[in-house]
């Protein structure tokens, strides 16, 4: 590394980021899961895969869902490097309500609005241009980017991708206002349905009633839930959590009920497992088995994603932070998240990971934003850590 390498860099602006920025904004590709018959990432996955050949890409396009491509980019590197994969998602919310042309891309005052440039276009057009400037300085690892569908529904598309490719390492550009993102939480979501007998309501000894088992459920899961809240934080995302999102039972007001239905949220930490949560949840409905054998309940796991944990020690996230502090001329400050992302997808298919975006505000509300000036330093801080991890 010469000594100009080694000098901080801390631009305000990048022409080229901004202008990617505005016209990745002006393709509407709403995620029709979200708004059925919304236009989908088809036109925006076009767009991406032609700017990357034109920079000397290998392009393949994956889709196992009609209509719903997700795109891969490949430049090769010299030999004996590490792999890395960058990632972004192509997909957005819907635009019902967005105050102002949600595809304008108007940049003003610093700022540049429309639909997903926070969330995360802006961070769609770092990540492409950081890519292709790396890739031209003689790299001996590859240099990977994975543009996916469907991030803000299902993540078909990182897994789709992670059947595909795989990485040493791989950087997920969701807006983090420049902080770098090393942890968050999982969760998995279960329906629990409790099976009673029907009977008049004068007579509500000849039924059994469901609802009435429902709500000791609850009472269990109450228990658990401060059994959580009062156990060893983690040291940035905090405590787990559960709770019953859901209910609903009984057929009417003079009837017995003789079914009821919970869904029920638990947002995990690292370390918990789905099986694990789930074996948790059977203890309390078999505690309410063998208080009361009339009981009959049903538990299933509907979905579950892991919790993502990277550790300080790792080359990837060494690199990020000494690249973060570069860009931005002081210390990389690092962050937790309560929701989850496709990082969890990552981790568990063994890849390294971590994720750094723009900085911003307005992530699926009626107006969002990102400030011009991170596009810049968020290219800037992806381009060395991409030269620096496969060098």
């Amino acid at each position: 590394m010469t000594d100009a390498d080694a000098s901080p860099r801390t631009p305000t602006d990048d022409p080229e980021v901004t202008e990617l920025a505005r016209r990745l904004i002006a393709i509407d590709s709403v995620n029709p899961d979200l708004v059925p018959g919304a236009a989908g990432e088809a036109e925006i996955a076009a767009f991406c895969a032609g700017w990357l050949a034109d920079r000397g890409f290998e392009v393949s396009r994956l889709e196992a869902t009609p209509g719903r491509p997700s795109i891969v980019g490949r430049r090769r590197g010299t030999g004996g490097g590490r792999t890395i994969l960058l990632n972004g998602h192509l997909d957005t919310v819907g635009v019902s309500g967005y105050e102002g042309d949600p595809f304008g891309g108007v940049v003003e005052d610093g700022l540049i609005a429309g639909r997903g440039a926070f969330d995360m276009k802006g961070g769609l057009a770092a990540l492409l241009v950081a890519a292709a400037r790396a890739a031209e300085t003689g790299l001996r690892g590859d240099v990977l980017v994975a543009l996916v569908a469907d991030e803000e529904f299902g993540s078909r598309g990182t897994e789709e991708v992670l059947a595909s490719v795989t990485a040493d390492g791989a950087i997920i550009t969701e807006p983090s206002n420049l902080e770098v993102t090393l942890a968050h939480r999982g969760f998995a979501w279960f329906e629990v349905e409790f099976t009673g007998r029907a009977a008049h309501g004068s007579m509500p000894e000849q039924g059994v009633d469901a609802i009435a088992h429902a709500s000791r459920f609850l009472a269990s899961v109450g228990v658990l839930a401060e059994r959580l809240r009062s156990g060893d934080p983690h040291p940035v995302l905090g405590h787990g959590s559960v709770r019953v999102s859901t209910i609903s039972g009984g057929v009417d007001a003079a009837t017995v009920a003789p079914s009821c239905l919970l869904t029920v949220e638990r947002r995990t930490l690292p370390g918990e497992t789905a099986d694990g949560v789930e074996a948790g949840l059977r203890a309390l409905l078999d505690d309410l088995v063998a208080a009361d054998p009339a009981v009959s309940p049903r538990l299933t796991r509907l979905v579950a994603r892991g919790a993502f944990e990277a550790p300080l020690t790792s080359p990837l996230v060494e690199i990020v932070l000494a690249e973060t502090e570069r860009a931005l001329g002081r210390p990389a400050r690092t962050r937790g998240e309560p929701f989850w992302t496709d990082a969890g997808l990552f981790a568990e298919a063994g890849i390294p990971c971590l994720l750094v975006g723009v900085d911003g505000i307005g992530a699926h509300a009626t107006r969002e934003v990102a400030t011009v000036v991170s596009l810049a330093q968020l290219a800037v801080l992806i381009e060395g850590s991409v030269r620096e991890f496969c060098r």
